[in-house]
């Protein structure tokens, strides 16, 4: 059996075709045990870490990082028995003895490659090349002329070498005004050097500026001066001021995702505001509880357990469409989704089976969920398997929105900003702490008015979340 084993792209789950290879968190030579993280790959689920699958050195790396690879395809090669020594190829041919050194018999110099093998000498004085003959080595002679003795030769001398004429370099060809000729990369290459083109002088065709140029300009070689144009030109509107973001991974599955959601679900959307003064006082009251002080505490919180509470008086809510069946599958658990806003995209993870936590135990996994999809090595198992979801738009100083549902799902959540704002307390306007809520759901599944008391139930919960408490449960 091979000690070389070669580690192929694994299928990551949810039926992935490919992945792109981050980093490399190993090299060639490394020693690496098993199940040790070597290379950071993004799906488009996630960016994820994956193991080695057999302990030993890294004897080759097939694939830089960048580069986007099918499952299933050769990323890495792993001396599984390096303490066996150097492996055959790398071991020096076998060494000839004294007696085999002796028998052997030195050509003489013209005889030494047989005539017509690549390199030997062949009819006509030519040297065998790969294809055909090459040139003459031979003197040239001439025919002997009239009156010149029989058998004599005339030898034509040699012609006089002439030494090759040098290259000139290119010259910069000056500009006359209009928009700097340069292609896309070289824009790029020089923005990320933080140089103006029009103060670069072309050397390409028609006076582009080249990778050369702009790479001279920047370890400061002397440039031509470009001429000033002579008369100011007017704003360009080309590709010189534009930026091209490849789709892929996590941002080019949740777009396909949105698009599929938003032209298959008929959405409706319904929008509460709510005085959650209570709600924020709750909040404050929790945290000086000893069974909380080492848990982060949020207004999301109380939003999540509202919600869970609210399925469990409205169960339709926490249901799938399924079109193959052409059913209504309602669940009796909910794997309560978070939307997250990462650096590769929008992800929505969820906390599995959340009806069933504690509100200690809710806290630790929301907290849990938020920090591993900040560092984007959320696995795709947390992303999987979402019946209800939560977005919060209220971080960013937004009061609510009309958000898309994740595939699968019936209703979504938008969590608005929490505001000091006037308003109707005991028939008196006093200020108070609000927020809207802003409910989107599947109106094939939930109607006008199951998706009305669901929301004011989540209402009635964050106006007073301790009397909800006492008579929901």
């Amino acid at each position: 059996m091979s000690r070389i084993k070669e580690f192929n792209l694994p299928d990551l789950g949810e039926g992935l075709t490919e992945g792109e290879i981050l980093s490399w968190l190993v090299k060639v030579g490394d020693t690496i045990e098993l199940n040790q993280p070597i290379v950071e790959v993004e799906t488009a689920k996630a960016a994820v870490e994956i193991p080695a699958k057999w302990a030993g050195v890294v004897s080759r790396i097939f694939v830089e990082a960048g580069t986007t690879v099918e499952v299933g395809a050769p990323i890495v090669a792993i001396d599984t028995d390096p303490s066996a020594g150097p492996l055959p190829s790398d071991l020096p041919g076998p060494v000839p003895s004294a007696e085999s050194l002796a028998a052997v018999e030195i050509a003489p110099a013209e005889g030494a490659v047989e005539p017509g093998l690549i390199g030997g000498p062949a009819p006509g004085g030519r040297t065998a090349v790969l294809v055909g003959y090459g040139p003459k080595v031979t003197t040239a002679k001439r025919r002997p002329r009239v009156g010149t003795p029989s058998g004599s030769a005339v030898v034509v001398p040699p012609p006089p070498v002439v030494p090759p004429a040098p290259v000139a370099p290119p010259t910069p060809v000056a500009r006359t005004g209009g928009p700097v000729l340069a292609k896309p990369p070289v824009r790029k290459l020089a923005r990320d050097l933080g140089l103006d083109l029009a103060t670069i002088a072309g050397t390409g065709p028609l006076g582009s500026v080249t990778r050369d140029d702009v790479q001279k300009a920047a370890a400061g070689a002397p440039q031509a001066a470009p001429i000033a144009p002579a008369v100011t030109t007017a704003a360009v509107f080309d590709a010189s001021r534009e930026q091209r973001i490849p789709v892929k991974g996590v941002r080019k599955l949740t777009a396909e995702n949105m698009v599929a959601s938003a032209f298959t679900a008929p959405h409706v959307t319904e929008f509460l505001t709510v005085d959650v003064t209570r709600t924020m006082k709750a909040i404050e009251k929790l945290k000086g509880r000893r069974e909380f002080r080492d848990v982060r505490i949020s207004p999301l919180l109380l939003v999540a357990k509202a919600v869970l509470l609210a399925v469990g008086r409205h169960p339709m809510v926490n249901s799938s469409w399924s079109a193959a069946t052409n059913e209504i599958v309602v669940k009796e658990y909910v794997n309560l989704g978070i939307a997250a806003a990462t650096e590769r995209g929008l992800i929505v993870p969820n906390v599995k089976d959340a009806g069933r936590l504690s509100l200690r135990e809710l806290a630790e996994a929301l907290n849990t969920l938020v920090q591993v999809a900040k560092s984007g090595k959320t696995p795709p198992f947390d992303m999987a398997g979402g019946t209800l979801s939560i977005t919060n738009v209220g971080v960013f100083g937004v009061d609510t929105g009309t958000p898309i549902l994740p595939p699968g799902e019936s209703a979504i959540l938008a969590f608005g900003a929490i505001r000091p704002m006037p308003w109707v307390h005991k028939e008196k306007i006093k200020i108070r702490q609000v927020t809207t809520l802003g409910l989107s759901f599947d109106h094939r599944i939930i109607d006008g008015e199951l998706g009305s008391k669901f929301l004011r139930d989540i209402g009635d919960f964050l106006t007073d979340p301790e009397g909800a408490l006492l008579a929901w449960i």
